[in-house]
């Protein structure tokens, strides 16, 4: 019997360089065939923060490959260098982390169906088209990608809010390409204009723990930064739904600046930013993300329209996001709305 990692081509399809002209502000991912495409000043970051040593890199990458084959021969996962060292990054290389992560990263598709199932830029075509989210063209002076998040474009009767989570997703997937982000990591701007009771409440913790979950646990990309501004009154509320479930490191990387953009100046430069927060860059713009996304239809249908990757894997009952009975994030979320409706 053929072995499961060879049973389906999971490496990534090959770039379309004529489409990827047209958002060429975007790096590319690295090519099939790995070969480094950090700076030499990106080396020694990764070197200094990472501890990864350009003459093991290769050797790194070889002992996470023969884990995974030996541990869960029956992973359907990529294995190619590209990919798995997304993983060893995210985790200062440190083969057991890395290792987990990968784990994490394939359970949260298997825990969350209707986000993960059909995955794909032209299904979340409306979130993009509303604003929901946005990444600027310009990445700040450490090299980090500023990822836009504009909550109050959101309205419950608009869409479901599993859709916004399958955007941010794909834009995730996206963002993590190019080696540079894996070394620089990201920086999330979150803008809470408009945001009101039905925006706050809709979630709820049980969502919001699947949200956090992913992005600190299982996914390979490194948020150096959140920053929160236009904050309402209700935004205590809102934040007491998601701490809990924050590491105490991602907790205190929120920087809450209300409506005064001189404090966002001190962390993200205005240089990098649109108009809409005081910055020199030109207005919003939502087209250029939307085109990057949309342009990459075929690579994400390769990486998500595809057999479940944990057919056959038995994992743990401790495994990330099977969390606590439902009952119990009922009562806390009844708890917390009534905290949601004394703030509004």
């Amino acid at each position: 019997m053929a072995d499961q990692h060879e049973s389906i081509d999971l490496t990534p399809p090959p770039v379309d360089s004529s489409a990827a002209a047209g958002f060429s502000w975007f790096p590319a991912p690295p090519p099939p065939m790995y070969s480094c495409t950090l700076t030499p000043e990106l080396v020694h970051k990764a070197r200094e923060e990472l501890q990864e040593k350009p003459e093991w890199r290769l050797r790194d990458v070889q002992a996470l490959r023969d884990m995974i084959l030996k541990e869960q021969p029956n992973l359907t996962t990529r294995l190619d260098d590209a990919f798995l060292l997304r993983f060893l990054r995210a985790r200062k290389f440190d083969y057991d982390r890395a290792m987990q992560l990968l784990l994490n990263y394939h359970a949260g598709r298997k825990a969350w169906p209707e986000v993960f199932q059909d995955l794909k830029p032209s299904t979340v075509k409306h979130v993009l088209d509303l604003g929901f989210l946005t990444v600027l063209p310009q990445p700040d002076p450490s090299g980090r990608y500023i990822l836009c998040l504009r909550p109050g474009k959101w309205k419950p009767n608009d869409y479901p809010f599993v859709d916004n989570v399958r955007a941010l997703y794909l834009t995730l997937e996206k963002l993590i390409q190019p080696e540079e982000t894996q070394v620089n990591g990201i920086v999330i701007l979150a803008d809470y204009t408009g945001v009101g009771m039905s925006q706050a409440s809709n979630p709820g913790p049980f969502l919001a723990k699947k949200v956090v979950s992913i992005l600190q646990d299982g996914f390979p990309i490194r948020i150096k930064a959140v920053n929160i501004i236009n904050e309402p009154r209700i935004f205590k509320g809102i934040f007491a739904i998601i701490k809990p479930f924050l590491k105490e490191k991602m907790a205190e990387r929120y920087v809450l600046h209300g409506s005064d953009l001189r404090s966002l100046h001190k962390n993200v430069p205005c240089s990098v930013l649109p108009e809409e927060y005081g910055g020199s860059a030109g207005q919003l713009d939502l087209c250029s993300w939307s085109r990057v996304l949309l342009g990459c239809e075929e690579e994400f249908i390769v990486e998500f329209c595809q057999p479940d990757p944990l057919e056959g894997v038995v994992l743990p009952d401790s495994m990330l996001l099977e969390g606590e009975a439902r009952g119990q994030d009922d009562d806390s979320f009844r708890g917390l709305r009534s905290q949601l409706y004394y703030c509004y």
